[in-house]
């Protein structure tokens, strides 16, 4: 800071801000403040602006809302959440499996929430629908801890704990799909947790504005660890959060200075950065830093010297102080300056090392929460300060090995013991006992009363929602009957169908469109008149393309949602709508359409979290396949997502190629997720390649949502023994294929029966069931799976080819009846015409035909040198290099 010149003048100028502020109020003192910044800035004047605050609490002492409850009763309950927590996890690791557990992260944000379970987090009644909590992962076993003080688990759910075989069992982290009844949302992959929340209170808003749920008293907390906010997803949309006005969400962000490994900031301060990243984007920011102790010694520091030492203290300053002790903290943080010093020179060390943090002291932390949820026209974060390992002493108190305490002595076990008054003797403390008072006790009667006010126990999951009534698959007659010999691509296919969908008396209102900045690219701009795109506060300008029929109208009603260049955001919202059926009790239809390049490949961990959390819903692949989109080139042209989307356990994939296929996979998927409640979501692709959409043949229903069904045969006339291939295809490749039946038929009198593959994955899913069930019942009927039903009849060798990598379609090997030969376009993409691309990947019809040929020479259909005739015929040059790596 630069040297006062005149400390005279500079005190006038305080005293008048301060009688300013004391006789008017701190909202005129903020408009003067805010005159005086503009005066000097129109005179050129560079003004230091910060966007930091003091390292000290955002709220003054003088204005903080009192806590209304028994503080001692609940420090008693918190102790004793403490205790069962690390006995939890320490017994966990005395048995056989090394099963770990993590107790420090929860010791440091015990407080943070208790508090909120005593008064802030409602579960729901019959007038409103509940807060959704966003759990930190790791803190699980502080979670577990409450509910089993509650008598909502036994000691031997406990001790189960990450047990997850077996039944009964406690998740190792918040897991939806483990424990349905419990968890809400999946968190402990770090990032996730704070972007899904931001996303699912920008759902709520979205709901309340269209006037489908009442939102107004609901609240989205999310906890969130300070190491954690590294990760990109943490901190890369609270700018929409603040943009979008979402003072229903809360963040809460564990401020202990830890990572796994070491500090957070060690050479600065987490809790400064973050306070400025999040004023700059708009958010109400309270900072909860130091505790009541520290109370009277600001009241000394009137002269600002003790906060100067805290501003000049780096984090890993800080760490030291806690883990080093009161002498420590004595010489080093007091001991900067004289006047510090003399603050404590009647304190002890001991009384030093009793300076609490804000992060644990339950008043403090009320007030915040108590501003933060009457918080209107911003979201709030709280950033608090406390201590990772708190309670453990020198077993892990602030120290970098803090994170993987799993273990602790007896005499550790003791002074932890002593410290939270656990009711426990000396000879039971080997065992690690749990400990819960008798169900009239003062605490249980106390915690079990402040949850009765708050709507009863907490977290809790709903699993289920009134089945819809789904429209009839002939909603979608204009795709049933094809295209009436124009040629469209399935896009578009899919645009008409949503269309149709959006006007369904019984479900449109329900169907949530959403993209990522890419519904012009999709044909979808037709939406935005006819439904709007959701924006909080309307479209308070005249869009520049207002004369035209589609031009881009915002709403405060809209039903689209148009996140922007954001596919994380995108699928957070996704996420929001896909669980709205368990959060709200009322189930949305949601289709979210991007590049399916920029699909699973970017967005693989919430992905996978959707299959934890049980969506439900429609994930759309637009302009996919590795050939089909020609002209963009290596990181556009998706080869590989299906291959992606079959990791996922509840991810039910279709690569149709006509209109009437995604008709029947989009009802039959409404159907099984909507009507019978069953915990799924579907990828389906759809491509940017126009072409001739057929009418749907009869009775092919079964088979497109089985995975493939026999579209046509070609036959040759004229021999006595014809040669017979089946060939399979899927996407775009299936035109291909078609036309390679006409050239084996036309140039080599070969005979073809033509297989829609819809779903590869399906089909390989279903004979991996096949077969578990054959080898788990050696005593019955074999059965066969729908592939090998299929084809086990058919003459030939089988061809299958797609837009897709080998692996796609290779994955079913093991249920063809007979010699199979796939292609594939493996490799990176490039850009060029689809004709040239095809032909690169040989997949276009000629690697077909010749792929045929090569089966049938190989059976002893017909001799090799017509193998050679058709590379000839066709340019196919044998000696080019291969595509994988060329």
């Amino acid at each position: 800071m630069k040297q006062d010149d005149d400390p005279i003048e500079t005190r006038e100028w305080l005293d008048a801000l301060d009688s300013l502020i004391e006789y008017e109020g701190i909202d005129r003192a903020k408009y003067i403040m805010e005159r005086l910044s503009e005066r000097a800035s129109r005179d050129g004047t560079q003004l230091p602006y910060s966007i930091t605050t003091p390292f000290r609490n955002s709220i003054p002492a003088t204005k903080e809302a009192r806590m209304p409850g028994d503080l001692f009763m609940e420090r008693r309950i918190r102790s004793l959440i403490r205790w069962n927590a690390m006995a939890m996890v320490l017994r966990a690791n005395q048995r056989p499996g090394d099963l770990g557990g993590h107790v420090s992260s929860f010791s440091s944000a015990a407080t943070l929430y208790d508090v909120g379970f005593n008064y802030f987090f409602h579960a729901g009644d019959d007038k409103r629908e509940s807060d959704l909590v966003y759990f930190q992962g790791h803190s699980a076993p502080g979670i577990y801890a409450r509910s089993y003080l509650e008598g909502r688990f036994d000691e031997e759910h406990l001790d189960k704990y990450r047990e997850e075989v077996g039944g009964n069992g406690l998740s190792s982290y918040p897991h939806p799909w483990l424990m349905p009844d419990y968890w809400q949302f999946p968190t402990v992959s770090m990032g996730l947790g704070p972007i899904q929340a931001i996303y699912q209170a920008h759902v709520m808003k979205y709901l309340h504005s269209r006037e489908m749920i009442d939102m107004s008293d609901r609240k989205v907390w999310c906890f969130v660890g300070d190491g954690e906010c590294d990760e990109p997803e943490t901190l890369g949309a609270i700018s929409m959060a603040g943009r979008e006005k979402l003072d229903n969400l809360i963040f809460v962000i564990n401020c202990n200075l830890q990572r796994l490994d070491g500090p957070v900031r060690g050479n600065s301060k987490i809790i400064q950065e973050l306070e400025g990243v999040f004023r700059g984007a708009n958010w109400n920011v309270l900072k909860v830093v130091w505790g009541r102790m520290w109370d009277p010694l600001f009241e000394q520091d009137s002269e600002g010297v003790m906060q100067r030492a805290m501003d000049e203290s780096c984090d890993g300053d800080l760490q030291n102080y806690k883990s080093n002790g009161g002498a420590y903290t004595r010489k080093h943080f007091f001991g900067k300056y004289p006047e510090t010093a003399r603050m404590v020179e009647n304190m002890s060390d001991d009384d030093i090392n009793r300076l609490n943090r804000g992060g644990h002291d339950p008043y403090k932390v009320y007030a915040a929460y108590h501003q933060a949820v009457n918080q209107t026209g911003q979201p709030t974060v709280i950033l608090a300060h406390t201590i990772k390992g708190y309670g453990f002493g020198d077993a892990g108190e602030a120290q970098n090995t803090a994170h993987s305490l799993k273990k602790l002595d007896i005499e550790q076990l003791k002074r932890f013991r002593d410290r939270f008054a656990v009711p426990l003797g000396d000879d039971e403390l080997k065992d690690v006992p749990y400990y819960r008072p008798a169900p009239d006790s003062p605490e249980m009667v106390y915690m079990k009363k402040r949850r009765q006010e708050l709507g009863g126990f907490y977290p809790k999951r709903r699993t289920d929602s009134q089945p819809l009534e789904i429209p009839k698959l002939d909603v979608f007659k204009n795709l049933l009957q094809g295209s009436d010999g124009r040629e469209i691509s399935t896009t578009m296919a899919f645009v008409r169908l949503l269309t149709s969908l959006t006007k369904d008396k019984r479900v449109g209102k329900r169907v949530v469109p959403i993209v990522p900045d890419e519904a012009r690219t999709f044909g979808m701009e037709g939406m935005f008149r006819q439904l709007g795109i959701y924006t909080s506060e309307g479209q308070k300008y005249v869009p520049e393309d207002r004369d035209q029929i589609m031009y881009y109208r915002e709403s405060e009603k809209g039903q689209i949602l148009e996140e922007g260049i954001t596919e994380d955001g995108s699928m957070a919202a996704w996420m929001a709508c896909a669980t709205s059926y368990s959060t709200n009790n009322f189930p949305l239809i949601p289709f979210y359409c991007f590049y399916s390049m920029f699909g699973f490949q970017r967005v693989g961990d919430l992905a996978w979290a959707s299959g934890d959390i049980q969506a439900r819903g429609f994930l759309i692949g637009g302009t996919s396949g590795r050939t089909t989109l020609n002209g963009e080139g290596l990181q556009h042209q998706d080869g590989h997502s299906h291959v992606l989307a079959q990791t996922i356990p509840t991810c039910v994939a279709y690569d149709p190629t006509y209109g009437y296929e995604l008709a029947v996979i989009v009802h039959e998927g409404m159907k099984q997720m909507y009507e019978r409640n069953e915990n799924v979501f579907y990828y389906i692709t759809i491509m940017n390649e126009n072409y001739e959409q057929p009418a749907m043949p009869e009775g092919v229903e079964d088979g497109i949502i089985k995975g493939m069904y026999k579209l046509e045969s070609v036959e040759t006339k004229g021999r006595k023994k014809t040669p017979r291939t089946q060939l399979l295809g899927s996407g775009a490749i299936l035109n291909e294929v078609r036309a390679a039946a006409q050239l084996l038929k036309d140039d080599f009198g070969v005979a073809s029966d033509i297989w829609s593959v819809t779903s590869f994955n399906e089909l390989a899913r279903d004979g991996q069931h096949v077969d578990r069930w054959n080898r788990l019942h050696p005593d019955d009927k074999p059965r066969k799976s729908w592939l090998t039903q299929c084809l086990e009849k058919q003459e030939g060798p089988i061809v299958a080819s797609t837009d897709y990598m080998k692996l796609f379609a290779d994955q079913v090997r093991a249920w063809v009846p007979g010699r199979f030969e796939v292609l594939g376009t493996d490799g990176f993409g490039r850009s060029d015409t689809r004709e040239r691309l095809r032909h690169f990947f040989e997949v276009d019809r000629y690697y077909v035909v010749v792929a045929a040929l090569h089966a049938l020479a190989e059976e002893g259909d017909i001799e090799q040198k017509q193998v050679l005739e058709a590379m000839r015929q066709y340019g196919i040059d044998r000696n080019k290099p291969n595509p994988v790596r060329n």
